[in-house]
């Protein structure tokens, strides 16, 4: 039996009166890189913002690794569950800067030892921690994103779209990295993606949503033959 990483107990959420999440019941195994699918509006990225805190649940449970997410000190919690986003934003300043930034606001520095090692394991050369941040390409930044968050060693990392504004060699370059760091940290991945292709070929799992409700999940190959008419039709690109 795999030990779930974050688990969700019939878990809804309203917000201006809208029912946004829907007894959401299911678990994100233990370091495997599971992949979320499902149309706009279908309450995915509400959903990771339940996961790291930034939200609460008006009824159900959330747990992480077995604990129940309202025990977590929420500064602790988000550092357990990083996040990284499409938008890859930089502050200004060099990709140090940038590196350091989750522990400049704990009142710390980064070792330089541990800030080249990050890089190493992103794909970035050393002779980058001078560099301007906002000069880097979009893929480069993205990386650098992605090293970010792994400065406070999270468990589990909340990727939000993060190759959708990048071209196709640069989209490889991210899922490769991401596998690499998967295996290296045993670091449990969940990974919102709209593109069906590479929810399938990165992600061990999937859980398909719709309509703030999860419809399907299990091995990623369920979006290879879905057992229910309304994924069906999403994967076909009948649903939008």
């Amino acid at each position: 039996m795999i030990q779930a990483a974050v688990e969700f107990q019939n878990v809804h959420y309203s917000a201006d009166g809208l029912h946004i999440l829907k007894n959401i019941t299911g678990a994100f195994p233990f370091g495997k890189i599971t992949t979320l699918v499902g149309p706009s509006g279908a309450g995915k990225s509400t959903l990771f913002k339940l996961c790291n805190g930034l939200r609460s649940p008006d009824s159900g449970e959330i747990l992480i690794k077995g604990t129940s997410i309202d025990s977590y000190d929420p500064v602790e919690l988000r550092r357990k569950v990083g996040i990284a986003l499409q938008s890859a934003t930089m502050v200004k300043g060099s990709v140090l800067e940038n590196l350091e930034l989750p522990l400049t606001l704990q009142g710390k520095k980064i070792d330089i030892e541990f800030a080249l090692e990050l890089l190493h394991d992103v794909g970035l050369e050393g002779e980058f921690l001078e560099r301007n941040a906002k000069e880097l390409s979009g893929g480069q930044r993205q990386k650098l994103s992605i090293a970010r968050t792994l400065v406070n060693k999270p468990e589990v990392l909340l990727l939000d779209e993060i190759t959708s504004s990048l071209d196709r060699v640069s989209q490889r370059d991210i899922e490769e990295l991401i596998e690499k760091i998967n295996e290296k940290y045993g670091t449990t991945m969940i990974w919102i993606t709209h593109n069906l292709e590479q929810a399938l070929r990165i992600g061990h799992f999937t859980w398909v949503m719709m309509n703030g409700e999860l419809i399907e999940s299990g091995e990623s190959s369920l979006l290879k033959n879905p057992r229910d008419k309304r994924v069906q039709d999403f994967v076909k690109g009948e649903v939008e």
